[in-house]
């Protein structure tokens, strides 16, 4: 798996992917009709610094790290993850978590935060566990999750001081 900064040529690939993980209703609050792009205004813009993990030459997942807040609190970064459904379970999120970990530390920040958690993501939850996040907040009924109605979601965060760049 190769992982890289994002560019043009991943637009095609990247929005078939948001598209994919927004249908299913069970981890991010856009609707399934959001517009290609405003989906992909979320990855690619000024001030977002984005990348794709390519297998076999085949776009897989994505993710993208901006600041969490303006000016004093941008020392803690924000990450967002989407990775293709079909490859589910191969290890993509937790290679897209690690240099997501390395590469927000080499550029400087100081923390990592997930603002919004799905509760139900128990595999999203799980894999931010095991790379060092704690839960720091829960949302109650924050989420309308397509199938389980108003689900909790949780506020993530790490600090960065003990990621090797």
């Amino acid at each position: 798996m190769i992982i890289r900064p994002a560019n043009t040529p991943d637009h095609d690939a990247m929005w078939r992917i948001f598209q994919a993980v927004v249908a299913t209703g069970t981890s991010y609050s856009f609707a399934p009709e959001t517009r290609r792009e405003n989906g992909l205004a979320y990855f690619i813009g000024p001030q977002i610094a984005s990348w794709v993990a390519e297998t076999e030459g085949r776009v897989v997942g994505m993710y993208k790290l901006i600041p969490n807040r303006p000016d004093l609190g941008s020392h803690v970064t924000n990450a967002s993850f989407m990775v293709d459904p079909t490859c589910a379970g191969r290890g993509v999120g937790q290679a897209l978590g690690l240099h997501s970990l390395r590469e927000a530390r080499r550029t400087g920040f100081q923390a990592m935060q997930f603002n919004f958690v799905v509760s139900t993501n128990t595999a999203a939850v799980n894999l931010w566990k095991k790379l060092g996040f704690a839960i720091a907040g829960t949302l109650p009924r924050a989420f309308q999750h397509r199938e389980l109605g108003l689900v909790d979601a949780y506020v993530m965060h790490r600090f960065l001081d003990d990621i090797e760049v």
